[in-house]
């Protein structure tokens, strides 16, 4: 079985706490699927918020 890139996990919860403030724990209690819903939605907030700047 291959398992979740670590990396990435990590650089998901940076995301996710950087802008959401999150603890660690509440974010890896998040399954995969919300994780990674949490990071797209971020991103389209700040790309839409970089277009109207």
């Amino acid at each position: 079985m291959i398992g979740y890139p670590l990396e990435q996990i990590y650089q998901e919860m940076a995301y996710i706490a950087y802008y959401f403030h999150w603890s660690p724990e509440a974010i890896l209690s998040l399954e995969h699927r919300f994780r990674r819903r949490w990071v797209t939605e971020i991103s389209d907030i700040n790309q839409k918020l970089n277009r109207g700047a």
